[in-house]
Parts: structure tokens; sequence; C-alpha cells
């Protein structure tokens, strides 16, 4: 691997970790905190708010953490293919594409770069590679991508119970 690969992994771990982990702190101590992040996560029709709110806190803190780190890299690129992936169908897809619409770009964007970094490997300056540990290529990517389908699926399955549409009155005519 050239200096310029391992650099570009780096950076790339570098970035996407500290983008998680701010964003699983901005869930537990921004805005609203646990409780605003608890009903927003209710308001998209998930059942248990709070253990929502917890379990998405440390799932992107410590995603976060183990891509700084180059540690099991797939399973944290697959973190964050599943958050982003919740994220984008029950968030955002509504709202289009464009972010500023709050639309789904930005969590498309994250999941491809993880899913992206999963295929290539967390690069020479990783815990994977100084443990002789690291997953690539197919093996990396399908253990992202699957492990944060089948983890996204799961929790839709036994926790997204989102209301009905209130019924239309029928005007009389």
């Amino acid at each position: 691997m050239s200096d310029a690969d391992t650099l570009a992994l780096l950076l790339v771990r570098l970035v996407l970790g500290a983008v998680m982990i701010a964003h699983g702190l901005n869930h537990w101590r921004g805005g609203g905190r646990i409780e605003g992040t608890a009903r927003w996560f209710t308001g998209l029709g998930l059942r248990h708010g709070t253990l929502q709110a917890w379990l998405s806190v440390l799932t992107e803190v410590g995603a976060g953490a183990l891509l700084l780190l180059g540690l099991f890299t797939p399973l944290a690129c697959a973190a964050v293919i599943s958050v982003m992936l919740v994220a984008g169908l029950l968030a955002h897809r509504p709202n289009g594409f464009f972010v500023f619409k709050e639309g789904y770009e930005y969590v498309l964007t994250l999941a491809v770069v993880a899913l992206a970094l999963a295929l290539l490997g967390p690069g020479d300056m990783s815990v994977d590679e100084a443990a002789d540990i690291a997953v690539t290529g197919w093996a990396g990517g399908g253990v992202a991508l699957g492990v944060g389908v089948v983890a996204t699926a799961g929790l839709l399955a036994v926790c997204w119970r989102p209301q009905p549409a209130p019924a239309q009155e029928e005007v009389p005519s």
C-alpha cells in the first residue's frame, strides 16, 4: 500500500469516526438531550424511545471510536450503515434527496463511505493491520453490508410500529 493510500484511508476513518462520535454525543447531550431524542424516535414510529435513544448513542459513539482506532473495521462500518439506513428510511426518505430539505443525501453519503471503507480496509495505520486481523475486499464489504442490513431489518421488525394516519371524514355532498 502506498503512503498516499495509507493517508487517504486514515483520513476517511478519522473523519467518519469523528462525525459518528459527534452525532452520538449530540443525541445524548445536545439540544433535547436523551429525552428529546427519545421523543423524536417515538415520533418516527419506534417503540421504547428512551431505549432507542441510548442504543443510538452507544452505537454511534462506539462505531466512531472503533473507526478512530481502525479496530474491527467491517463491524464499525456495519454500525454506521445500519444507523444511516434507519435514519434514511424513517426520517429522511419522505423528504427527497437534498439535505437542505431534510432529505437522505447526507445519510446516504455516510453509509456509502462506510461501505467503501469496509471494502478497502482500515489501512496500514490501524489496529486491525497491526494485529493482523484486517478483513478487506469483498469479505469486509460483505460483512459491513450484510450485518448493517440485517441489524436494520431486525430493529424495524421488532421496534417500528408507525401510527396509522387518521381517517379522513367524508364531506357530505
